[in-house]
Formats: C-alpha cells, sequence, structure tokens
C-alpha cells in the first residue's frame, strides 16, 4: 500500500524518512482552525484528522498520515508567530520556564476505514534568554514558521535545559508512537 504523508513540512519530511517506510507527499489544503473549543491535547487530534481526512477521497488503497503540533505555556496556545515582535514576545514568555509541544497524528487505512488518532506530550525547559539572544536568534528568522516561535532542532537547540518526552515530537512528529501505530495498520 502506498503511504502518503498529508504535510509539506521539511521536518515532518526528515522524521519520516528516518522510519524507513517508503511515502509520497501529498499536502493537505485543509485550513487550521485554532478556535476549535478543545484542550491542546484534543485540538491537535482533531487538526491531524481533518488534514489526514481531506485527502482521503483522492487516493484509494493508502496510508494517509495527518500531523499537527502546537506548543502551550500555561494553558495558552503559542502558534507561529505573524511577526518578529510577536515572535520575540514567545521567546520571552518562554524564557526560565517549562512548556509543554503537543503533536497529533493521524493514521487513515482507505482501503479498510480504519483510523488512529494520537496526541503526544513532551515538556521543554527553557534556559532563561537574554534580550540579546532573543533578537540575535530572530534576525536568523528561524523562528517564524515554528510553533512557539523555535525549533529544538536548530540554533534553539542551545536554549533547552531538558526535556521529558519525545525529542522528535518538539520537531514535529512522534516517530516511535507513530511506527508502532503503522505497524498495528498496515
Amino acid at each position: 500500500m502506498r503511504v502518503i504523508l498529508a504535510s509539506t513540512s521539511p521536518r515532518r519530511k526528515e522524521l519520516m524518512e528516518k522510519i524507513g517506510l517508503p511515502f509520497e507527499i501529498k499536502p493537505s489544503s485543509y485550513q487550521e482552525d485554532m478556535s476549535i473549543d478543545k484542550n491542546p491535547r484534543e485540538l491537535v487530534k482533531k487538526l491531524s484528522y481533518y488534514k489526514a481526512k481531506d485527502i482521503v477521497n483522492k487516493h484509494p488503497d493508502s496510508i494517509i498520515i495527518g500531523a499537527d503540533t502546537i506548543v502551550v505555556l500555561n494553558n495558552k496556545i503559542m502558534g507561529k508567530p505573524k511577526s518578529e515582535q510577536e515572535a520575540a514576545n514567545m521567546l520571552h514568555n518562554l524564557s526560565n520556564k517549562p512548556h509543554s509541544v503537543f503533536t497529533g497524528f493521524t493514521i487513515i487505512n482507505t482501503k479498510n476505514n480504519q483510523t488512529i488518532t494520537k496526541a503526544v506530550e513532551t515538556k521543554v525547559y527553557f534556559k532563561e534568554l537574554s534580550d540579546k539572544q532573543i533578537k540575535e536568534y530572530i534576525a536568523t528568522k528561524e523562528p517564524m514558521d515554528k510553533a512557539g516561535a523555535y525549533a529544538i532542532q536548530g540554533r534553539a537547540s542551545k536554549f533547552i535545559e531538558k526535556i521529558e518526552g519525545s525529542y522528535y515530537n518538539v520537531m514535529g512528529l512522534p516517530i516511535d508512537e507513530l511506527k508502532k501505530d503503522l505497524e498495528n495498520i498496515i
């Protein structure tokens, strides 16, 4: 069966390659609705489901994978910053505090309509960040398309004191959990 990743994220593509299963990329056209009234765990599950479901009808006899990642600090969802000032505010808020990263993923077997939807949480602890560090990081443009305004695998790795849970989850796809569920659904 064909395996299709419903995402254009280069990080998710890289993580899927680590699983070692051949796959194709077919972007979902679902527009994320962050106003869905759900707790963070349920929200990422719903968003990942809608992303996968969006392309199901176009790909019979396939395994479709959708995913969504959010950063949550003090029960407030941090999406992707819309400006450098918003990125700076997010990083100031994360400075010297723990937060959660939730990634939801959905796997749909279009041949038998079997669906698995899960969410994984990882706790991330930031070091204290100076204004200079934040300004220099924003100047790299790296935080501008990332939930919470940082990429753990990039230059922001030096901001991380420790994590509790899956590193790959923070990158955007908890590959260990995904791989187990793929084995059960194929």
